[in-house]
């Protein structure tokens, strides 16, 4: 491809079984790009002979159960000024196109790292809590080490990252959550450490999306974080949501309400206010669920599901009225709902 003024950009992706997306993707950016590169791990459909279509820099790679092996491969074989790392179901549309092009042509070169804004993820049960996040997506290839400080002088670590107003819009074909669980549980149960953030990763796909039998196969390391000495607040929250969820499952009561305490004590979450109301709910407790979920509504901020602190809990407020007969209530919050009248969505 011909060498633009400005940095050049190398697209390097990782596909597997992409044919219904590639095509939507490459189109959104390929004339943004100075290099294609594809790395496909063990496609069985046509997703390499559409990437014919747009590079020859395709290359075969062994899947591991590893993404990051993956994503290093892939990067690898790059040969630009800056990487551009992107999934098969992204898309770049209307002017972001052209901030991206704008941007290609004023990045100041010691910048070595470009985050931009990664949205519509709620909309198809995907592993954030917010709708719309920076995410690090334009990476330098060669990092060149520099000396700060004008006495004691030491190397720069940290990269010098920039923020832009980019957005890709996220448009997935499926949840990929299965797959993720299955990768979560195999490093769990071959002993692995989780990072913090791993962990919270884990945590948030499946409290939103997995099943009763994922959630009771987690509950034990889950568990273990929660009564961990070493455990984060935060991270101490998180595993409770995931207890309190897979007790409450399997009918484990005394154990959901134990660790729901823990959270309760403290500063609570939605989750599992939520939670204790689902439990009141099944009981036929209705007075004493609408305190959870007027909880989970109103007075508390969700750490892993956005869903737990406004249409799950405001529909459940609208069930508990109407199964007591009070009308009027339960319409208020039946209109909440048809109106939209929830809480905010916020960046990440």
């Amino acid at each position: 491809m011909k060498k633009r003024s400005g940095i050049t950009v190398s697209l390097c992706m990782i596909v597997k079984n992409g044919e219904k997306v590639l095509a939507r993707c490459l189109d959104s950016v390929r004339d943004l790009m100075d290099e294609i590169i594809v790395v496909d791990t063990g496609s069985n459909d046509g997703t390499k002979k559409i990437a014919a279509r747009y590079t020859d820099k395709i290359y075969d790679f062994k899947w591991t159960g590893d993404f990051a092996a993956a994503r290093n491969f892939s990067f690898s074989k790059a040969g630009c000024d800056y990487i551009y790392a992107a999934d098969a179901d992204e898309v770049l549309e209307g002017e972001n196109r052209e901030r991206f092009r704008a941007l290609k042509e004023t990045l100041l070169p010691e910048v070595e790292i470009v985050q931009m804004y990664y949205g519509n993820q709620l909309s198809h049960g995907t592993v954030y809590n917010y709708d719309r996040e920076l995410r690090p997506k334009l990476f330098k290839r060669l990092r060149g080490f520099q000396w700060i400080e004008p006495v004691h002088e030491t190397v720069r670590l940290l990269p010098v990252v920039f923020d832009s107003d980019i957005e890709i819009t996220h448009l997935p074909q499926e949840n990929h959550a299965s797959r993720d669980l299955a990768i979560f549980a195999g490093l769990v149960k071959g002993g692995s450490a989780l990072s913090e953030r791993l962990a919270g990763m884990y945590a948030r796909e499946l409290f939103i999306s997995g099943s009763p039998g994922e959630l009771q196969e987690a509950e034990e390391y889950f568990t273990a974080v929660a009564d961990g000495d070493e455990t984060s607040p935060e991270q101490m929250k998180e595993a409770v949501c995931l207890v309190v969820k897979a007790a409450r499952s399997r009918g484990d009561f005394l154990k959901m309400y134990r660790y729901a305490m823990k959270d309760v004590a403290s500063d609570g979450v939605s989750e599992v206010c939520f939670e204790l109301g689902e439990y009141y709910f099944g009981q036929g407790e209705y007075q004493e669920a609408l305190i959870w979920f007027y909880n989970a509504a109103f007075e508390t901020q969700s750490i892993l599901d956005i869903r737990c602190c406004r249409e799950l809990p405001v529909g459940r407020l609208a069930e508990c009225y109407e199964k007591m007969g009070l009308w009027e209530q339960a319409g208020e919050y039946r209109r909440k709902l048809a109106y939209g009248n929830l809480p905010e969505i916020a960046d990440a």
